[in-house]
């Protein structure tokens, strides 16, 4: 399991203050498939990840799932809620079983005394905003094609953790497109599949469909 100190946005402050902070720190564990918090909760704390990956996903009114995006350990999940005390905009569930630390937010504010964490934390918030920047044109831009080949260059390790409609359902494409490009995948020998573990085969033709929009015709077709 991670640490504080294990977390970029930490990274400059002193063992002094990281032990301090470590101290103050509560530790939650959660089994797969649980969930962190809920879209339009309201936290005292900053949610930590320090063991496990998350995702992050919107909920619309007729009950439907819209993925954002997903998390790995370790990592600070929700910093604009955390800083400007608001609700959370998205819900946190565990991909995996997984641990927490809840940080006190009165704790974390205190933390922006320091010149470091605070050029961190800038950094930090501009990281998530280009990763919004990247989802929405993935959604706006991308083929189907590409949006899978993006999702296995990236998080490959997702198709261990939900089954292909719940892949789906996050690329907003149907399970029978998500099988039909998956297979035409390795057939072309740029994946294979093997007990739910995708292995890049050939990067460069993985990284082609996503630059170029589209999945190349083999001769043999």
């Amino acid at each position: 399991m991670y640490e504080l100190k294990d977390i970029p946005l930490f990274s400059g402050l002193s063992e002094l203050h990281l032990a301090e902070l470590q101290e103050h720190i509560y530790v939650k564990h959660y089994s797969k498939d649980s969930i962190v918090f809920y879209e339009e909760d309201k936290s005292e704390y900053l949610h930590v990840l320090l063991e496990g990956d998350v995702k992050l996903y919107k909920t619309t009114p007729n009950g439907k799932e819209v993925y954002l995006h997903g998390m790995s350990a370790p990592n600070a999940i929700a910093l604009f809620p955390a800083l400007e005390r608001v609700a959370f905009p998205a819900t946190c569930a565990f991909l995996t079983e997984g641990t927490v630390g809840l940080l006190p937010l009165e704790k974390l504010h205190k933390c922006l005394e320091n010149l470091d964490f605070s050029l961190a934390m800038i950094k930090a918030m501009s990281k998530r905003m280009k990763l919004l920047e990247n989802l929405l044109h993935k959604e706006t831009i991308f083929s189907s094609e590409a949006k899978i080949a993006d999702l296995i260059a990236n998080n490959a390790k997702i198709f261990q953790h939900l089954r292909n409609n719940e892949i789906a359902s996050i690329l907003n494409i149907t399970p029978e497109t998500l099988s039909r490009i998956l297979t035409k995948l390795k057939k072309e020998e740029i994946i294979t599949i093997d007990d739910h573990i995708v292995t890049i085969v050939n990067q460069n033709a993985l990284q082609d469909i996503i630059e170029t929009n589209s999945m190349k015709k083999s001769a043999s077709n």
